[in-house]
């Protein structure tokens, strides 16, 4: 089934949004990680509700202090379902942002404390999983000078991915949620590896 018109002004509405932004540590476009979540929420069978979410997952941690009224913004274009899916999503919208391991730590509980069939565990698992791709790959790359890039440095970073794998393991079982899993467990191998040499 195709998606509706709502999709199209949601892709339109993401890249003019974060039109500005690059992905932290690179000189990439941040809408580029905003259609891999789509992708990834599509192609896990996710209504168009949660695929348009995957676009507007960060619309409200990332833009509200140049848009005060994102939250109406995305209720009036998308629906209060798109909004409640993507508040899910936001690990906070007051600035400046708090603390970063409480602030980490309040999300995990609002994950744990989701029924198993919220519709935002698929959008936020596979925002995690995007995440944590691109640090595999960047830590490859790169290595150590990674961390640089994180509020919570490598053990914090470390911690806050190996939470959220066990999370999602426990909330959303599946092959997304082992992918995750796969992916940090290497992270993890990668860097206990490095920290040996």
């Amino acid at each position: 089934m195709a998606y509706s018109e709502r999709f199209e002004n949601a892709l339109v509405f993401a890249a003019r949004v974060h039109k500005d932004q690059v992905r932290k540590g690179a000189n990439v476009p941040y809408v580029t990680h905003l259609l891999a979540v789509a992708s990834l929420v599509g192609e896990a069978g996710g209504a168009e509700d949660q695929v348009i979410a995957g676009l507007l997952h960060d619309a409200i941690e990332d833009c509200i202090a140049d848009m005060p009224d994102i939250r109406t913004q995305i209720a009036e274009r998308f629906g209060t379902h798109v909004l409640d899916l993507v508040v899910g999503c936001t690990d906070t919208d007051v600035l400046p942002k708090p603390p970063w391991r409480p602030r980490k730590e309040a999300y995990i509980a609002h994950l744990r404390g989701l029924p198993p069939d919220s519709d935002i565990l698929l959008v936020s698992l596979a925002d995690k999983i995007h995440n944590a791709t691109s640090i595999l790959r960047d830590y490859r790359e790169i290595g150590d000078a990674l961390w640089d890039r994180f509020t919570g440095k490598r053990e914090g970073t470390l911690w806050y991915y190996s939470e959220l794998a066990d999370t999602f393991a426990a909330l959303y079982p599946g092959p997304l949620a082992q992918e995750l899993s796969s992916i940090v467990r290497t992270i993890g191998d990668l860097a206990q590896h490095t920290g040996r040499s």
